[in-house]
């Protein structure tokens, strides 16, 4: 009963989401698992300089975040905002193995029908095709059983490699958010880019295999 009453609200939750093979790996995107913890903190903690110039920033230090204690809450935040319809919140799986995460936010529906999409990858797969990947399964899935119309996502205009995959996959440009998120210790600027059902070819998956940035696993 559960189920149904979180997919009805929530159309396209908890499915998961592939596979679509890339330099890396087989790439597929699945629900956030209690059992993660372990390897979310590992990862999370060890690649730090990676990841914390471009994260919102919090009161809490990064290490005390991400210790394997921390997990259960995140998790069942996440899922609890799930069952609410209001979020996606996935795991980005290279062949079977965790390797970082991808949500789809503040999902609204009625004329609307929009939401974020957001994602981080493990320093161990980046530049390998995951990121780009992973948020193509994500558009599609959110522009296909969530019948979304439009999707946005921000990004740090020094962030060139986040630039990048957002471009191969089709977000366009719309405007520069002026100090708008605390990121690194100050409020940074950040680039706003959008792109709607309209302006995708069949699908961003299908566009990356066409193009030879993926195959179908």
């Amino acid at each position: 009963m559960n189920l149904w009453r979180s997919t009805s609200s929530h159309p396209g939750w908890p499915t998961a989401v592939g596979p679509l093979r890339v330099q890396a790996g087989v790439v597929r995107l699945r629900p956030v698992r209690l059992r993660d913890a372990a390897v979310w903190s590992r990862i999370r903690l060890a690649d730090r300089a990676h990841l914390e110039p471009w994260e919102p920033s919090t009161d809490m230090d990064w290490e005390a975040r991400h210790t394997v204690s921390q997990w259960p809450a995140v998790c069942s935040g996440l899922r609890a905002e799930a069952r609410k319809g209001r979020m996606l919140p996935y795991v980005i799986e290279v062949d079977g193995e965790f390797s970082g995460q991808l949500t789809i936010g503040n999902v609204t529906h009625g004329a609307l029908r929009s939401a974020w999409i957001g994602y981080w990858v493990a320093s161990s797969v980046t530049g390998r095709g995951v990121a780009t990947a992973a948020l193509a399964l994500g558009m599609d899935h959110a522009f296909g059983p969530v019948r979304l119309h439009r999707l946005e996502a921000t990004v740090r205009p020094e962030n060139a490699a986040s630039r990048a995959v957002l471009a191969k996959v089709g977000f366009r440009e719309e405007g520069l958010l002026k100090r708008y998120l605390e990121v690194d210790g100050a409020w940074r600027d950040h680039l706003l880019v959008a792109i709607t059902v309209e302006e995708i070819n069949g699908s961003v998956v299908s566009q990356l295999v066409r193009e030879g940035h993926a195959s179908w696993a």
